[in-house]
């Protein structure tokens, strides 16, 4: 019919982000035979910065799922098929697409990641092949009116064949050449049996018509239980008095690793630190400030009644510290162009907050936050982190920030190293604050105490520049009155 063309729709897997090549599909939303419509989240797919949940743009049912949980799949490649009139299948003398017949079987139920399960025909042998024993010839293989028989000869001699017959559930395809023949796997399983290192052929598939699965795959890549002994073998004899016994066998330390996948979010950090680490030479400068008087501050803010239900913490008077120090050195908010060669200086501050949620670490930033009011810039950075722990961070909100704050007190970390988010100029660490015993005004006394770190691009921010920021967050601190009087 003219508009079969456009009756089964194929949703592909889109570019969510500025970039991103492929996502992992998490989970889906429907199944096979199910109602969907125009806008309805149908799958969860998580790309290389954040977790994704993508809507169908058609109204129609479920035809075929093309990928299973779990399974990268390469932006552009179908996920999704769609009937969009699925009543044109059931109108008398209208007969199914040729997929949705299976030699007067009727319709076979769909299988999640395999699609129609004798769809095959895909796969099978070619005609040179003899059928399986035991078995039948394909529906789409039946040979014409048998011819007459031949005359009576001695015992046949068996037919020589040019290539032996594989057997259809062997997951095995013949190959060109009389070679070796090749294991029938889809790509996310091929490429998972490439990143663990094992031989599709070595592996026994169990999959429909020979298919080879993922859990083939990881049951191949299990290391083996070890061996029971033999009943024959004789027993250690035991070690004389006064001497120690002989050491008994370690098991093998592959028995005690597992491997994981290098993949989203953990694929993109692994790509994005490294490439900072040996692009950007990193400078790192410390300053231990006493923080008592901002402590003192947050805690009356706190009982403030006009900020009931704003999220005060120390984090963000931190944050507003260095968004004053920036407006004070100004320079420092740039980034490095390395094919003009230029340094590109920004009069907006996208302020990130590096948060450790169950997928990895991600950035996502604040945008415009040197322009935010101390109650703008609360709410913000609430949402951001409630955001980041659920996975639903958008990739706009990892994209074009500009200086970075990661707290690395939380995990009761003094200081460290911090290493710049990729295209930023710099990033402070802000360390626990601890109660330690502190000079103030000529006496020892207990008091609220922090480190603060910061690394910056030594390629666009000298060392003076870089002191001065660091000194001017601590200043702040130090004095929170200054978040007035420096405002």
């Amino acid at each position: 019919m003219a508009a079969g063309a456009q009756r089964f729709r194929e949703f592909k897997m889109p570019d969510v982000g500025e970039g991103l090549t492929e996502a992992e599909i998490l989970k889906w939303l429907v199944k096979p035979g199910e109602t969907v419509t125009d806008g309805q989240v149908v799958v969860e797919v998580e790309t290389a910065k954040a977790a994704v949940e993508l809507p169908i743009p058609y109204d129609g049912q479920v035809r075929e799922i093309h990928f299973e949980e779990g399974a990268t799949v390469d932006v552009g490649t179908p996920i999704i098929t769609v009937d969009t009139d699925p009543a044109a299948g059931e109108e008398p003398g209208g007969a199914p697409a040729a997929e949705e017949t299976g030699g007067g079987e009727g319709r076979r139920p769909v299988l999640v990641g395999y699609g129609v399960s004798n769809g095959a025909t895909r796969r099978r042998p070619r005609k040179s092949q003899a059928a399986p024993a035991g078995g039948q010839a394909p529906a789409s293989q039946a040979a014409p009116a048998p011819a007459p028989a031949p005359a009576p000869a001695p015992a046949p001699a068996p037919a020589p064949a040019p290539a032996p017959v594989i057997p259809r559930d062997s997951g095995r395809v013949p190959a060109q050449g009389g070679a070796e023949p090749r294991p029938l796997a889809k790509p996310p399983v091929r490429k998972l049996a490439k990143d663990l290192g094992i031989d599709l052929a070595a592996i026994v598939p169990t999959g429909p018509n020979g298919l080879v699965t993922r859990e083939d795959v990881r049951a191949a890549a299990a290391p083996a239980p070890a061996e029971a002994p033999a009943p024959s073998a004789p027993t250690a004899p035991t070690a004389p008095a006064g001497q120690y016994p002989a050491a008994e066998p370690q098991p093998l330390a592959g028995a005690r690793e597992r491997r994981v996948p290098i993949k989203g979010v953990r694929k993109a950090t692994a790509q994005a630190v490294a490439g900072s680490a040996f692009t950007a030479p990193h400078v790192t400068e410390f300053v231990t400030v006493d923080v008592t008087r901002t402590v003192r501050l947050v805690e009356r803010l706190r009982q403030d009644p006009d900020l009931a239900g704003v999220r005060i913490n120390p984090l963000l008077l931190v944050a507003r510290a260095l968004l004053i120090a920036i407006r004070r050195n100004p320079e420092i908010n740039a980034s490095w162009d390395e094919q003009a060669q230029e340094i590109v200086y920004k009069d907006y501050v996208n302020l990130g907050i590096a948060a450790a949620t169950p997928r990895g670490l991600i950035v996502p930033n604040i945008k415009d936050a040197g322009a935010k009011t101390l109650t703008e810039l609360a709410g913000a950075l609430s949402e951001l982190v409630a955001t980041a722990r659920e996975g639903k961070t958008a990739p706009g909100d990892m994209q074009g920030g500009t200086v970075t704050i990661t707290n690395i007190g939380v995990f009761g970390i003094d200081t460290g190293t911090p290493i710049l988010n990729p295209g930023e100029s710099a990033i402070l660490a802000f360390g626990a604050i601890r109660e330690q015993p502190w000079v103030h005004k000529g006496k020892v006394k207990p008091r609220h105490v922090t480190t603060l770190a910061l690394s910056f691009d030594h390629r666009l921010v000298d060392g003076e520049l870089g002191s001065k920021v660091l000194a001017d967050v601590a200043a702040v601190l130090e004095h929170p009155r200054r978040l007035m009087s420096w405002s």
